[in-house]
């Protein structure tokens, strides 16, 4: 199975085996829902027991765990409740792209309860590598996060932490300002004021103020006016 212009996905029921030959990025594509065409991605219409040893799976059996011995209808469920094989360098390139992920979500979401402003994301790679974390590069990034913090806090100190911020925007502003403030936080309290202008009440991460602050300012050419109440 070396030959990566091939690779499996096995479905174990009952203690059985079901696994069909797929090529590894279509293969790949469709379990990550950006392809549905099982033509482009099947390497052939077999239903195995052991593909390494040829050995295919007995018709009866099919029938009973998948109600049909159309092999198209049956690769179809092995695709999607199987587990792929992923090759070397796609399980490499996953789990570097969920580990980004993961910084990003701790970044965005946690603090330094000393400094009261988030770890740079290198400081928290590094943490995650001397915690030497494992991560899954299918299950999502936030679940996985949950876990991976409770390893870090031993070398790293984190903290969910909340602001309110009480922002006033010039009427001239608020429209382009309107989306930034619903989608940031928990936004409540909304007030239109006597000039035209939008006070808000929002919550949010105190990991993500300094990016919000950023946001809010370009959007309003520096005149939002922001304090913590």
């Amino acid at each position: 199975m070396a030959d990566t212009k091939f690779t499996i996905v096995r479905l174990n029921l009952d203690n059985n085996k079901f696994e069909i030959l797929v090529k590894p990025d279509p293969a790949l594509e469709y379990k990550l829902g950006k392809r549905t065409d099982l033509s482009s991605i099947l390497i052939s219409d077999e239903i195995y027991s052991d593909a390494n040893k040829g050995s295919r799976a007995a018709s009866e059996k099919l029938v009973k765990y998948f109600k049909t011995t159309d092999s198209t209808e049956v690769a179809k469920q092995i695709l999607s409740r199987g587990e792929l094989s992923l090759t070397t360098d796609q399980r490499r390139k996953m789990v570097e792209e969920k580990k980004k992920q993961i910084v990003q979500y701790i970044n965005k979401n946690f603090v330094d309860p000393r400094t009261h402003i988030p770890h740079p994301p290198l400081r928290i790679e590094s943490a995650m590598n001397e915690a030497r974390v494992v991560i899954d590069p299918f299950k999502r990034h936030e679940d996985q996060a949950k876990t991976i913090i409770d390893s870090l806090r031993k070398s790293l100190p984190l903290k969910s932490e909340t602001l309110r911020l009480i922002i006033t925007i010039p009427s001239q502003f608020s429209a382009q300002s309107y989306n930034i403030l619903k989608t940031t936080g928990n936004f409540s309290g909304e007030q239109w004021l006597a000039d035209g202008s939008l006070r808000v009440t929002l919550e949010i991460n105190a990991g993500m103020k300094g990016t919000f602050l950023d946001r809010i300012g370009s959007a309003s050419k520096g005149s939002a006016h922001v304090i913590e109440g």
